[in-house]
């Protein structure tokens, strides 16, 4: 369905998975800030890095506003793009579980699903970036139809 050179199914369908990805990154940032123990512990035990509740604090608080900035729609390939690399990075600190996702414990818990589930919200953000100029529904594409400045765009 096209209204005034817009096709309003790919807008609605972009802004679906684009507030469904935000959410997915949006609850790991704001579990930064109300359990920051966690994600040292995290960086300890992936990484072999300590940090400071500062520093994680200040990593939940830049997620959260590139979230933000993601879901209105502006910056769009900045946001989007920040986002993606983002997951990417948690994509690599697990990466061999999905070499191995059929893998059970020992109650026969299937212990890498969530590795798996990682490659396919990947390919969501990658989807995200490569429909970005079918992305109607953003501040972006607003200022755009406003003939506003592109570095809104």
């Amino acid at each position: 369905m096209t209204v005034r050179g817009v096709d309003v199914v790919d807008g609605l369908a972009l802004l679906i998975l684009r507030i469904g990805l935000i959410w997915f990154i949006f609850l790991w940032a704001i579990h930064k800030i109300i359990a920051p123990v966690q994600y040292q512990n995290l960086a300890r035990y992936f990484d072999g890095v300590d940090i400071s509740l500062l520093q994680v604090h200040g990593l939940g608080a830049v997620q959260i506003l590139i979230c933000v900035l993601a879901l209105l729609g502006i910056f769009r390939h900045f946001s989007y793009g920040a986002l993606a690399l983002m997951h990417l990075f948690t994509v690599t600190r697990r990466w061999e579980g999905i070499f191995d996702p059929f893998s059970v414990n020992d109650n026969g818990f299937p212990v890498n699903r969530n590795q798996v589930i990682d490659l396919a919200v990947l390919g969501a953000f990658i989807a995200l970036i490569l429909l970005i100029h079918r992305d109607h529904f953003s501040l972006s594409a607003w200022f755009r139809s406003k003939g506003m400045s592109s570095r809104w765009v």
